[in-house]
């Protein structure tokens, strides 16, 4: 049976008033907290690890992620068993276009959330299966045998423009008014070996720290209130969160 180890943790940062991130780690949602656990995993057993970056002002954001990660988790556990992958990507589609209505029709009837939004990175058992979600610029990571690779692409106006410099624009995500949001879905289960290390993090983390300085951080040991800690000392100009997936044998 697969084991995973897990630790998560999410920071105000040094400048932000408010913590505008919410990480969910199975049915427990944390924001300016940290949390660990370990989970055995078996084919009838479904889990979600996640991280949302909300965006629209004082609370706005806020309100932002914690709908879609509540909305997210309800839906996830209330999905048929034995659907194949295909089917799957399916209904997260169609999860992702109830969510994008929901917080759309907030804004419409209260201008306090007019244009809030969210961006949403997440690994999914289910079935047997590992899945990778992707809305918007918050990163999965994988270090594997000492190296970390990103695996998700930011949906950023610099990675589209082809700049090296990561861009606050963002060109997809949940809600803050995007009309055609998308969501990148990836089978993982053939490329999950033991000893990985699956980092889920929002940008506070990543434009604090350099990919170089994540590698060396996990290579010491770092979980993720470690990695939080340092990207609040590096500045932390924006909200730090991140959720760390260890795989054991």
């Amino acid at each position: 049976m697969m084991n995973l180890c897990v630790t998560a943790a999410s920071r105000i940062g040094c400048v932000r008033s408010n913590n505008e991130d919410m990480i969910l780690v199975g049915s427990s949602f944390i924001r300016n907290d940290d949390y660990s656990t370990n989970i055995g995993l078996d084919p009838q057993k479904r889990i979600l690890f996640a991280v949302a970056d909300g965006m629209g002002g004082h609370k706005s954001g806020e309100v932002a992620s914690s709908d879609a990660l509540h909305n997210l988790h309800f839906f996830f556990n209330d999905i048929p068993t034995g659907l194949t992958a295909g089917d799957f990507n399916e209904m997260m589609v169609v999860w992702l276009d109830s969510i994008n209505a929901i917080i759309d029709s907030k804004g419409r009837v209260d201008d306090r959330f007019k244009g809030m939004g969210t961006t949403l990175v997440a690994v999914a058992y289910y079935g047997g299966n590992f899945f990778s979600m992707n809305c918007g610029d918050s990163r999965l990571y994988r270090m594997r045998n000492g190296a970390l690779q990103q695996l998700t692409t930011d949906h950023s106006l610099n990675n589209m423009l082809g700049t090296p410099e990561h861009s606050s624009v963002i060109t997809n995500c949940i809600g803050g008014g995007c009309k055609y949001s998308y969501m990148d879905i990836v089978k993982l289960t053939d490329d999950i070996l033991p000893s990985d290390i699956y980092l889920l993090c929002s940008d506070g983390l990543s434009d604090m720290l350099s990919d170089q300085r994540i590698e060396v951080l996990l290579k010491s040991g770092a979980d993720a209130d470690a990695l939080c800690q340092a990207a609040v000392e590096a500045g932390g100009f924006d909200n730090v969160s991140a959720c760390m997936i260890e795989v054991k044998s």
